[in-house]
């Protein structure tokens, strides 16, 4: 039997179920956004501005077919996007860092106020926050605000630690770890209101996969194991689209199940 509420939500939602698999998906997308970043402008020399024009065309494209075509949850299309925007998080930051010479400090209240802003925006819209009542182009249009200036405060917050701070890599990923450990006793244990747990937790995976990701590409002098980044690359890219199409077959189970 299929849980009707369920199946309600797949047809008329268009963000995912919350579940372990959306925060695997979540953090190995944070982790290809670091590293597929770098690849693109370092290792084949594309150099940033072009990647990053790029991958802003391919996201308009992906937000056109979103909101005028599916208008719903659509496994491939979201993920997509949420790799995309994570890679963009991290060309951004780097580009304003590294070439613009912004502090990090700086970049970083830009980011949080710009976020916080348009939680605003959006609670004052629309009475609510939480991912569940995303079922309106405009309601998903703040979500998706957020969320790209989640991934590039994420992004920031990640070299300021290991960075900026000299914490290293391997360091900034046992704290942020800990952060979100912590967020989740706070939820189960202190009951923390779920949706602020589930933001919290979402911009906390951003540093944390960043980290990841340049803990395993970075040499050991640098603090990090000099894993090939292709390498990295393909094995995460591979485990993305695995999972994905796991979520694409159950969610088209699911709504034909629900039509017999």
């Amino acid at each position: 039997m299929i849980d009707d509420n369920l199946a309600k939500d797949l047809l008329v939602s268009r963000v995912p179920e919350i579940t372990l698999i959306f925060w695997i998906i979540k953090t190995l997308s944070t982790t290809v956004g670091e590293t597929a970043a770098d690849y693109l402008s370092d290792n084949l020399g594309f150099g940033m501005p072009l990647v990053t024009i790029f991958m802003s065309i391919i996201i308009a494209g992906l937000l056109f077919l979103q909101f005028k075509k599916f208008k719903k949850y659509i496994p491939a299309n979201y993920w997509s996007l949420v790799v995309l925007m994570s890679i963009i998080g991290t060309l951004v930051t780097d580009i304003l860092v590294n070439d613009l010479n912004v502090s990090p400090i700086t970049l970083s209240i830009i980011f949080t106020s710009g976020m916080f802003y348009g939680f605003i925006l959006w609670y004052k819209n629309e009475g609510t926050l939480s991912i569940h009542s995303i079922e309106t182009s405009k309601r998903e249009s703040y979500y998706w605000f957020v969320i790209l200036l989640a991934f590039a405060l994420g992004a920031v917050a990640g070299d300021l630690f290991s960075q900026s701070l000299a914490l290293g890599y391997g360091l900034t990923l046992l704290i942020f770890s800990g952060l979100i450990i912590l967020v989740i006793f706070a939820y189960y244990v202190l009951k923390l209101n779920a949706i602020w747990a589930f933001w919290i937790a979402f911009i906390l995976t951003r540093p944390l996969g960043a980290s990841f990701g340049d803990f395993l590409t970075h040499p050991v002098n640098d603090g990090g194991l000099n894993i090939n980044m292709l390498s990295v690359n393909t094995v995460f890219f591979v485990l993305i689209i695995s999972l994905v199409y796991y979520l694409e077959k159950t969610n088209k189970k699911i709504l034909i199940d629900k039509k017999k």
